[in-house]
C-alpha cells in the first residue's frame, strides 16, 4: 500500500475514494492528523496531510517522527511526498514539477532520528542517495505516461522556516549547489530511511526563490495559490498513474 504525504496545496486528495480514517498513536506523540485510507485508481492508498488538514502546523513544528512511524505501522510499502518549493535554477519556474535526487539539510533543532542513544545502540544510515531510486523512476514513468513534464533530478535545500529566505541566503544555497528550496524535506526523508521505507518526492515549484525571476524584488504571494491549484491537479493525475502502475 502506497502512502502519500501532502504538503502545501495538497491537504486532501479529491480523487481518493475514502474508506476510513484512523487516529494513530505513536511513541513520539500524535501525527499531523488522522490517516486517511482509501483507493486511488482502484489501488489501496493512505494519505496524510503534513501540515494538518486545516494547514495549521508550520514546517518546524511538524511531528515528522510520529508521521513516519504511523505510516510504517499502517504497513505501507513506500512513501511519496508532495511538497511545494521555491525554484532557484532558472528552468525551475512556477508550475514546474521536479523529482529531486539529492538533499542539503539546513534545518536545526528538529527531532531527526529514532535512535537517540540511551538504551538503544547508535544507528547510522547510508544517506548517500537520500531518495529511493526505483520509486523515483516509477514517478517519472507515471508522469511520462500521462504526458506531464517532470524534471528528473535536482538538489533540494531544506531550510528551517517558517519564514521565507533572503535573497542573500538563496545566493548561498545556489553556491552550495541547491536547485530548489523547501522546508519539509528533512528530517522526513531520513526518518523514512531509518525505518526502511522507500521514499521519494514530487516537488512543485510555487514561485521563484527570493531574488530570482519574478521574485527579484519580493515574493508575490497572490500568484502562488493560483499556481498551486493548477499544478496540484497535474500532480493528482500523476499520483493516480503511480498507483495504477503498482
Amino acid at each position: 500500500m502506497l502512502a502519500i504525504i501532502g504538503g502545501t496545496g495538497l491537504t486532501q486528495l479529491s480523487t481518493l475514494e475514502i474508506t476510513r480514517r484512523e487516529v494513530a498513536r505513536t511513541p513520539y506523540g500524535e501525527p499531523s492528523g488522522a490517516l486517511t485510507f482509501g483507493k486511488l485508481a482502484e489501488k489501496p492508498v493512505v494519505f496524510l496531510a503534513r501540515h494538518g488538514y486545516g494547514h495549521t502546523i508550520p514546517p518546524h513544528q511538524v511531528n515528522y517522527r510520529a508521521n513516519i512511524w504511523a505510516l510504517k505501522h499502517a504497513k505501507v510499502s513506500a512513501i511519496v511526498s508532495v511538497a511545494s518549493v521555491g525554484g532557484i535554477r532558472p528552468e525551475f519556474g512556477p508550475g514546474a514539477m521536479v523529482v529531486p535526487n539529492q538533499i542539503i539539510d539546513y534545518t536545526w533543532g528538529r527531532k531527526s532520528t529514532y535512535f537517540e542513544g540511551g538504551e538503544s545502540a547508535v544507528h547510522h544510515i547510508d544517506f548517500t542517495h537520500p531518495y529511493d531510486e526505483p520509486l523515483r523512476k516509477r514517478i517519472l514513468a507515471a508522469a511520462a505516461a500521462m504526458g506531464e513534464a517532470m524534471y528528473d533530478g535536482g538538489v533540494y535545500a531544506a531550510t528551517q522556516g517558517p519564514r521565507l529566505e533572503t535573497a542573500a541566503e538563496i545566493n548561498r544555497l545556489e553556491r552550495d549547489g541547491a536547485d530548489l528550496v523547501g522546508m519539509t524535506g528533512m528530517p522526513e526523508a531520513a526518518l523514512a530511511r531509518e525505518l526502511n521505507l522507500p521514499y521519494a518526492a514530487i516537488n512543485v515549484v510555487a514561485n521563484f526563490a527570493a531574488g530570482r525571476g519574478a521574485s527579484e524584488t519580493g515574493i508575490q504571494f497572490s500568484s502562488i495559490e493560483v499556481v498551486l491549484q493548477e499544478a496540484m491537479m497535474r500532480v493528482r493525475r500523476v499520483l493516480e498513474e503511480v498507483c495504477r502502475s503498482s
